[in-house]
C-alpha cells in the first residue's frame, strides 16, 4: 500500500452526506405562508385599486379602458381637496387630544400603580365600553350632546350656561368627541405597557443624583415610553383617518372626511373615483406611519 495514502486514511473517508432540499430553503418555507397571505390581502387589492382608479367612468357604467379623468376630477375639486383637510385637521386634534388624555392616564397605571392585579383591573376598565357595539357608542353621544341633551341640561342647572350649546352636535367638535373617547384607549394601552417595563431603580438613581420630579420624567420616563406613544399614535392615526362611521353619526352628513366620499362613491357605483380616494387615503396613511415609524426603532425597543 502506498504510504501517503495510508499516512492519510481521511482520504477514504465517505462523503458528508447532502443537505435535503427541505433544510436548506427551511427558512423560505417558513416565510412563504406569511408572504402568500401578504400578496393575496394586501399587496394585489392595494394594486388592483390603483388599476382601478384609472379606469374610464362614465354615468351609468365604468370600462377598464386606462385614463387620468377620475384623478384630474379629485385634484381640480374643491370639494375633495376640502375633505382631504379637514380629514387630516381631524386626525391631528384626535391624535393629540388622545395623547394628552390617554398618556397621564397610562402614567398612572404604568408607574403609580405597582400592584400588577390593580394594573389589570385598570386596563380592562379602560375596555369595557369595547364589549359593547361601536355604532351603540357612537350613537349613544347623540343625547348626551344635543341642545336638550344630558351636558346641556346639567350646565343649565348648575347656572353654567343660560341657553343651550348647539355647538356639541352635528359638528366637527362633536365628531372629535366621539372619536376621541373612542379610540383613547389604543393610547392608554401601549404606553401603559412600556411604562410597567420601566426598571424602578433608574428613577431611584435618578432621585439619588438629586434630579428633580420633572427631570425624571423628561430624561428618563418619557424617552423609554416612546415607543409606546407611537404604537398608540399609530393604531389611532390608522382608525382615525379611515373613519366614516363616526363623522356620519355625529355630524349629521355634514363633515365629509375622506371615508365618508369612498362610502358615497361605492354607493353611487362610481368605482374609479373611489379607487382614486382610496389610493390618497392609503397614501397618507403610509407617509404618517413612516413618520411616526422614523421617531424610534420600534423592533430593538420592543
Amino acid at each position: 500500500m502506498d504510504a501517503t495514502a495510508a499516512a492519510s486514511p481521511s482520504a477514504y473517508a465517505a462523503p458528508a452526506p447532502r443537505e435535503s432540499f427541505w433544510r436548506r430553503n427551511r427558512h423560505y418555507l417558513l416565510l412563504a405562508p406569511g408572504v402568500i397571505w401578504m400578496t393575496l390581502f394586501l399587496i394585489a387589492p392595494l394594486a388592483m385599486m390603483v388599476y382601478v382608479s384609472f379606469w374610464t367612468q362614465t354615468t351609468f357604467a365604468i370600462s377598464p379602458t386606462l385614463t387620468t379623468r377620475s384623478w384630474e376630477m379629485f385634484l381640480s375639486s374643491q370639494t375633495y381637496l376640502d375633505a382631504l383637510l379637514r380629514t387630516l385637521r381631524l386626525w391631528l386634534t384626535v391624535l393629540a387630544l388622545t395623547f394628552v388624555i390617554g398618556y397621564p392616564t397610562a402614567l398612572f397605571i404604568g408607574q403609580f400603580v405597582r400592584n400588577k392585579t390593580t394594573q389589570t383591573v385598570l386596563l380592562v376598565a379602560c375596555v369595557i365600553p369595547f364589549w359593547t357595539s361601536f355604532l351603540i357608542r357612537v350613537i349613544a353621544w347623540r343625547p348626551m350632546l344635543g341642545r336638550e341633551g344630558a351636558i346641556n341640561i346639567v350646565l343649565m342647572r348648575l347656572g353654567l350656561i343660560d341657553e343651550p350649546i348647539a355647538v356639541l352636535l352635528f359638528t366637527e367638535l362633536s365628531v372629535i368627541i366621539g372619536m376621541v373617547q373612542i379610540y383613547v384607549v389604543f393610547m392608554v394601552g401601549p404606553v401603559a405597557f412600556m411604562l410597567s417595563r420601566i426598571d424602578e431603580s433608574l428613577i431611584e438613581a435618578s432621585r439619588d443624583l438629586g434630579a428633580s420630579a420633572w427631570t425624571i420624567f423628561r430624561r428618563v420616563i418619557f424617552p423609554l415610553s416612546l415607543p409606546g406613544v407611537v404604537v398608540g399614535a399609530i393604531f389611532v392615526s390608522v382608525m382615525v383617518l379611515g373613519e366614516f362611521a363616526t363623522a356620519s353619526a355625529l355630524s349629521g352628513r355634514q363633515v365629509n372626511l375622506l371615508g365618508n366620499i369612498i362610502v358615497t362613491q361605492v354607493g353611487s357605483l362610481r368605482w374609479a373615483l373611489a379607487a382614486v380616494v382610496g389610493v390618497v387615503l392609503t397614501g397618507v396613511m403610509v407617509v404618517v406611519i413612516a413618520a411616526l415609524l422614523s421617531l424610534v426603532n420600534l423592533r430593538r425597543e420592543l
